[in-house]
């Protein structure tokens, strides 16, 4: 066992005897210190596909969103897909400004979005087992006028307190009802529809809730905007199914 070597300081005849100092003690217990976002694993990966020959400037414009937003993110983009690392409300608010942006454009886009946190998540995991790290509440996210739609998958990795991982996935679906953004489940997945920043509310506050329980939790979603085969379109095509 390591001990810690003290320094005795002088004592005045008149002070008396220093106190004795049991070197075998056991040293004060330490809280585990919670770790950060960024060791903890919380990030996003996502990938625009505006449907456009104009691709690339509709891509690249819409990463160039106002620095600030990037603030206190790690933000890296290679072929494939964007990486996105902090803070959960600063993702989720990274995210929004970037589809909006490529959305404005009025070009029919398709975002596919991945969010995950916590071990093992990351490619490399140092938090041990038992530390959690609890997110703070989503922070509002101003409207942006687009209409979404959106199908959307939950992944709790793990079982919940209750040892059943769909009581938390019945619980989120229960809470994009209330939120209006929920429209009806799909093979596979949940429609949501509503603003941009309402779906993705849903799918951050879900994402959130669960990870309050559960380690390690990731959730995806195919986000379309502008859309020609839009419900909202009168040329969409209706099946006996949506009447």
């Amino acid at each position: 066992m390591r001990t810690q070597q003290i320094d005795t300081p002088a004592v005045s005849p008149a002070a008396g005897p220093p106190a004795q100092t049991d070197a075998h003690a056991p040293a004060p217990a330490q809280r585990p210190t919670s770790p950060t976002p960024e060791e903890y694993g919380v990030g996003a990966r996502f990938t625009l596909l505006p449907l456009t020959d104009d691709f690339v400037a509709v891509i690249t414009d819409a990463l160039a969103v106002d620095p600030e937003l990037r603030a206190g993110l790690e933000v890296v983009t290679d072929d494939v897909s964007t990486f996105v690392r902090g803070p959960e409300s600063d993702v989720l608010g990274y995210l929004t400004a970037v589809i909006a942006r490529a959305g404005r454009t009025g070009v029919h886009t398709v975002a596919q979005v991945l969010l995950s946190r916590g071990c093992p998540g990351e490619v490399a995991c140092e938090v041990a087992d038992g530390v959690a790290y609890a997110p703070a509440p989503l922070a509002p996210i101003p409207a942006t006028g687009l209409r979404a739609a959106a199908h959307w998958s939950l992944y709790p990795l793990h079982d919940g307190p209750d040892g059943d991982h769909m009581t938390a996935i019945y619980a989120a679906i229960e809470g994009a009802r209330r939120r209006g953004t929920l429209t009806r489940g799909e093979h596979f997945a949940t429609r949501l529809d509503g603003d941009l920043a309402d779906v993705l509310t849903t799918i951050g506050d879900a994402w959130l809730t669960v990870g309050r329980s559960v380690r390690h939790v990731a959730t995806h979603a195919t986000i379309s905007l502008n859309s020609p085969s839009s419900v909202d379109s009168p040329s969409a095509p209706t099946s006996a199914g949506d009447r």
